[in-house]
C-alpha cells in the first residue's frame, strides 16, 4: 500500500455574507500516471472528488490531471493571474512530492530525476505555488497530497531527500495542516481516497463549522480509522476565520436522517437510518414506526422543502443512498446534476475492497467517524464471519497497518473466539495500534479471557493516552480519580479530560462539565460551556444539563430563553431525555421557561395554545411533533 500525506496552508479572511457571493477560484491536480515511476491509485481520485466538492462550495475549478513539467509551469502562470482578483484561491495537489534539505518539491508527471541535480529541474517547489498564489489578496488555501515515501530510493541519498514533507514556516494568516506529522509519512485509505481526503470530504460541507473545528473533526476521523498510527497535524497564526459553508449551524446528519424520513413518512429512508445508525438516538422510533405498517404512513417524499432538506443531507453526508434517492425522485432539480457527480465519486458498497469492508463490519462505536458510525458488539457478532474473512484480507494486503489486525481482533471475539483474539489484540497493540491497546486494557482490567491485571491495564491506558487515544484518555482519567490500583490523581486526571476534549472528544467534555457542575474544579459557571461544547460535538446529552442549569440559574445567570433553545435541540437529537423532561415531570421547571419552549414551538407552527408556561396535552403533542420534523433552524437561533 502506497503512503502519502494531505497538507493544507490556509491564509484566512473575515468573509461576510453567503459563500456564493465571494469569487472564488481553485486549481486541483492530481498526478497518477507517472512515466519514472509506478502509477498512484488516488491521485487522480482525490483531485476529481476534492473538485466536485469545491465545486458545490462556489468555487471556479479548473481541474487538471496528470501535468507534465511544462504544462505545470503554464498552470501556474495562469493561476496566478487569475489569483489577483479572487476573494478566496484555493490551490489543491495530489500526487509525488518530497522535501529535500527542508524544501518541498511536487512532482510532474514526466519528470525523470536520476541525480541531485534534477531535484530543481525536472520538480515544482512548492514556494513556487504560495509565490503565484501570494498575488491574491483574499484568502488562500493549498492543499497538497504530497506526503508519500521518497520513490527515488536511494538515487538521491545524497540530495538530502527525506520522509514526508517540511514543515512550512508560519506568515500571518496561515493554516498548515497536514495529514500526519511533519517528516512523516501517512496512509492511503481503504478505497477511493486517502484516510485524510475522505475526512476532508466528509467535514468540509458542515454549515457554520470554522476551518478549526473541521480540523479537529478531520484529525479525529483520520486517528480512529488508522488506530492511532496516523495523526492530522496543523501549525498556525489565524487571526481571523473562514468557513467552507458559512450557513446557519444546523442538526448532526443523523437527527436530519430521521427527522426527514418520519416527517415525510418514507420507509425507505426510515430504513436507511436503521442501517446507518443502529444505536442512534432515534432508533428505537423508527423501528418502531416501521414495525406499523405502511397504513399509518402519510406521504412520501415529493414536496420541494423535501428537495432541499434531502439535497442538503445528502451532500454533507456523502451517503450514496440519498444522492440515489434524490436522482430518482427530484431529476429536475437544479443540483442533480451535481448529485449525479457525487454518485460517479462515492464507490457502490459491491465494488468496496476489504479494507472498506473490513471498517464497516468491524469498527467500534467509539471510532466513529463522519462515514462510519461504528458496529454495536452483538450486530457485529451476527456477521463475525463476513467480518473475519473481509479483516484478514484486509490486513494482509496492508501490514503496515496493524489498525486491520485490531479489528479482526474484535470480530474474532464476537465469533466467541476469546484466546485467539487477545492473540490478536496483543499483536496490534504491540505495533502502535490504539484500539488494540484500549481493547487489551479493558480485557485486562475485568479479567475477561486474560489474568486480571490492573497495573498492566493502567500501562497500556497511559501508552495508548500519551499516544492520542482519546477514550484511553477518559478511561485512565476515570481511573486515576476513583485511585484504582493507586492513590487518587485529581490533577492529572482532570488534565486527561481536558486534552480529551480539546482534541475533540465530547464524553471528556461532558464529564468535565459534572466535575464543574459538582464544584471539584473550575467553577460552575464553566459547566455551561462544557455541556454546550459537549452537545454541539455529539455528546447530546449535553443539552439538557445545560438547560437545566439556565433554568435554575445554578452558577450562570438565569435564562429561559436561552434554555428553551437548548431544550429544543436536545428534544431533536437526543435520545428522548428532554421530552420525557417537559411532559413527564414538567413540575421541575420554571413555567417562564417552559413558557419560551412554547413561544418557539408556536413560531414553528407546531404549538396553537395560549403560551402559559404549563404543560399539558397539546404541548406534549407540540414536542412530539417538533423531535419527528422540526427541522432545527430560524426559530433556534439566539
Amino acid at each position: 500500500m502506497l503512503l502519502r500525506c494531505l497538507v493544507i496552508v490556509l491564509s484566512v479572511l473575515v468573509l461576510g455574507g453567503q459563500a456564493t457571493a465571494e469569487q472564488r477560484v481553485a486549481l486541483v491536480i492530481g498526478n497518477s500516471e507517472y512515466q519514472q515511476f509506478d502509477p498512484l491509485e488516488n491521485p487522480r481520485n482525490d483531485a476529481l472528488d476534492i473538485s466536485v466538492a469545491l465545486r458545490g462550495l462556489g468555487f471556479d475549478v479548473t481541474l487538471e490531471i496528470d501535468v507534465t513539467t511544462d504544462r505545470m509551469d503554464a498552470v501556474l502562470d495562469r493561476f496566478g493571474a487569475a489569483a489577483e482578483t479572487a476573494d478566496v484561491v484555493l490551490f489543491f495537489y495530489a500526487g509525488h512530492g518530497f522535501q529535500a534539505a527542508g524544501r518541498n518539491y511536487l512532482v510532474p508527471a514526466d519528470a525523470a530525476i536520476r541525480s541531485a541535480e534534477d531535484v530543481t529541474t525536472q520538480t515544482t517547489g512548492l514556494d513556487r505555488v504560495l509565490a503565484a498564489m501570494e498575488r491574491s489578496r483574499g484568502v488562500k488555501l493549498v492543499l497538497l497530497d504530497a506526503c508519500r515515501d521518497n520513490p527515488f530510493g536511494a538515487t538521491l541519498e545524497d540530495a538530502g531527500v527525506g520522509s514526508g514533507l517540511a514543515r512550512v514556516g508560519t506568515a500571518a494568516d496561515f493554516l498548515f495542516a497536514y495529514a500526519t506529522q511533519p517528516d512523516n509519512v501517512a496512509y492511503d485509505g481503504t478505497g477511493r481516497n486517502s484516510f485524510f481526503t475522505e475526512a476532508v470530504l466528509h467535514h468540509i460541507y458542515t454549515p457554520g463549522q470554522d476551518i478549526q473545528q473541521m480540523m479537529i473533526g478531520v484529525r479525529r476521523d483520520v486517528l480512529a480509522a488508522t488506530g492511532g498510527k496516523q495523526i492530522p497535524w496543523e501549525n498556525s497564526s489565524l487571526t481571523r476565520a473562514f468557513q467552507f459553508d458559512d450557513s446557519p449551524p444546523s442538526i448532526s446528519e443523523e437527527s436530519m436522517l430521521y427527522q426527514l424520513a418520519v416527517n415525510a413518512g418514507d420507509p425507505q429512508l426510515l430504513t436507511l437510518y436503521v442501517d446507518r445508525y443502529p444505536e442512534g438516538s432515534h432508533i428505537e422510533e423508527a423501528v418502531a414506526f416501521l414495525q406499523t405498517g405502511p397504513e399509518t404512513q402519510t406521504r412520501s417524499l415529493g414536496l420541494a422543502d423535501d428537495a432541499d432538506r434531502l439535497w442538503d443531507l445528502a451532500r454533507r453526508s456523502r451517503m450514496r443512498p440519498l444522492l440515489e434517492v434524490f436522482v430518482e425522485r427530484y431529476p429536475e432539480d437544479p443540483n442533480v446534476e451535481e448529485a449525479r457527480r457525487l454518485l460517479d465519486a462515492i464507490p457502490r458498497p459491491e465494488d468496496a475492497l476489504p479494507g472498506a469492508i473490513c471498517q464497516r463490519l468491524a469498527t467500534h462505536p467509539r471510532d466513529a467517524t463522519a462515514d462510519n458510525p461504528g458496529v454495536p458488539f452483538d450486530r457485529l457478532a451476527q456477521n463475525a464471519l463476513s467480518a473475519i474473512q473481509a479483516c484478514s484480507a484486509a490486513a494482509a494486503q496492508s501490514p503496515e497497518l496493524p489498525h486491520y489486525v485490531a479489528l479482526l481482533a474484535r470480530a474474532t471475539a464476537a465469533s466467541g473466539d476469546l484466546p485467539q483474539a487477545v492473540r490478536l489484540y496483543r499483536d496490534a497493540a504491540g505495533r502502535g495500534d490504539l484500539r488494540a491497546m484500549v481493547s487489551l486494557a479493558q480485557l485486562y482490567e475485568t479479567g475477561t479471557g486474560v489474568a486480571p491485571d490492573p497495573a498492566a491495564a493502567l500501562q497500556l491506558y497511559r501508552t495508548a493516552a500519551e499516544a492520542g487515544s482519546q477514550d484511553a484518555m477518559i478511561n485512565l482519567a476515570i481511573s486515576l480519580l476513583e485511585g484504582s490500583g493507586g492513590p487518587q490523581e485529581v490533577e492529572d486526571a482532570v488534565a486527561l479530560l481536558k486534552r480529551a476534549s480539546v482534541e475533540g472528544s465530547s464524553k471528556a467534555t461532558y464529564n468535565l462539565g459534572v466535575l464543574a457542575q459538582d464544584g471539584r474544579i473550575d467553577t460552575p459557571r464553566d459547566a455551561l460551556d462544557y455541556f454546550t461544547r459537549a452537545a454541539r460535538d455529539g455528546a447530546r446529552e449535553g443539552y439538557l444539563a445545560a438547560a437545566i442549569l439556565l433554568d435554575e440559574g445554578r452558577g450562570v445567570e438565569r435564562d429561559p430563553d436561552r434554555a428553551a433553545v437548548m431544550l429544543l435541540r436536545g428534544a431533536a437529537e437526543d435520545r428522548g431525555d428532554v421530552v420525557r423532561q417537559l411532559t413527564e415531570n414538567a413540575d421541575q421547571w420554571s413555567r417562564d421557561t417552559i413558557a419560551a419552549v412554547q413561544e418557539r414551538l408556536q413560531a414553528a407552527g407546531y404549538y396553537t395554545s395560549t403560551i402559559d408556561g404549563l404543560p399539558g396535552r397539546n404541548f406534549s403533542a407540540a414536542l412530539a411533533q417538533w423531535r419527528n420534523g422540526g427541522f432545527v433552524a430560524e426559530v433556534l437561533v439566539n
